[in-house]
């Protein structure tokens, strides 16, 4: 029936364009549905506060608005105060995603991986599909880090998690759960056997030296396998079957330190 000049600057429609069109042709074809609900609740005689969806303006682009509405019987109208959210949205997504993610590999950290985790060993315990968790320890990384330095250390962490990324299947999840620890979530994996498979898969990628201009690093892993349901049944007996195994297999392993080959010999 009417709008103010703000929803111009907001949704580059001129009043006159907008006058007599329903409301829900404008809002994003994804939000429409959570929309007409939120409108029904306020012909319901809730008063609507801080709803939130996406428009569709003008120029094709979407804005994020957050809504105040209440209802008028009297007149029969909705009556609704809008502000947008854009970027605002923009900024929970960021610190979402922070908040989930490691920042400097990108992969998901130890609370995506609980919370993925979580979800997975229901879906397992449902379908009866298998799943099985990798917990992975870079083997001399410490030491390298130590001689090559700590921003050569954070380009091998980054190639790390790129290789073992690269190396999983799709719908596979891999965390970083600390300085040199990585855990891989295998949603399927029927056994520990295909999950050692996998395994060796991941040694083998980390085997390949690591090259860098202070010189090349050679790296390997000691890697714990744990399978729901015969070595745990929940997120943390799971996490920590697959850390004892790992380190299981570290006890069993002459010391690993890694080699750093450069031209011009280390001191020490």
């Amino acid at each position: 029936m009417d709008v103010s000049a703000a929803y111009e600057r907001i949704f580059g429609y001129t009043c006159a364009e907008v006058l007599g069109r329903r409301m829900i042709d404008l809002v994003h074809p994804d939000d429409r549905e959570a929309t007409l609900a939120a409108a029904q609740r306020v012909m319901g005689g809730t008063m609507q506060r801080h709803f939130r969806n996406r428009y569709v303006r003008k120029d094709g682009r979407s804005v994020d608005v957050q809504w105040s509405a209440r209802w008028l019987p009297d007149y029969g109208v909705r009556v609704a105060i809008g502000r947008e959210v854009t970027d605002l949205r923009r900024a929970e997504v960021e610190l979402e995603h922070l908040a989930r993610h490691d920042p400097l590999t990108g992969l998901p950290n130890r609370y995506h991986l609980q919370r993925e985790l979580r979800l997975a060993l229901e879906r397992a315990a449902e379908t009866g599909t298998g799943l099985a968790v990798l917990y992975i320890d870079l083997d001399g990384f410490k030491a390298a880090n130590d001689r090559a330095g700590h921003a050569a250390g954070d380009l091998v962490l980054r190639d790390v998690a790129q290789r073992l990324q690269q190396a999983l299947r799709q719908g596979d999840l891999l965390a970083r759960v600390g300085g040199d620890e990585f855990v891989a979530m295998l949603p399927g994996c029927r056994d520990s056997v295909a999950a050692g498979l996998v395994a060796d898969t991941l040694r083998a990628r980390l085997q390949t030296p690591f090259e860098l201009t202070e010189g090349q690093i050679d790296l390997d892993a000691s890697i714990g396998i744990a399978c729901f349901p015969g070595n745990g049944a929940t997120v943390e007996a799971l996490l920590a079957s697959a850390d004892s195994a790992m380190y299981a297999i570290k006890r069993t392993r002459p010391h690993h330190a890694a080699e750093y080959r450069s031209g011009v010999p280390l001191p020490g």
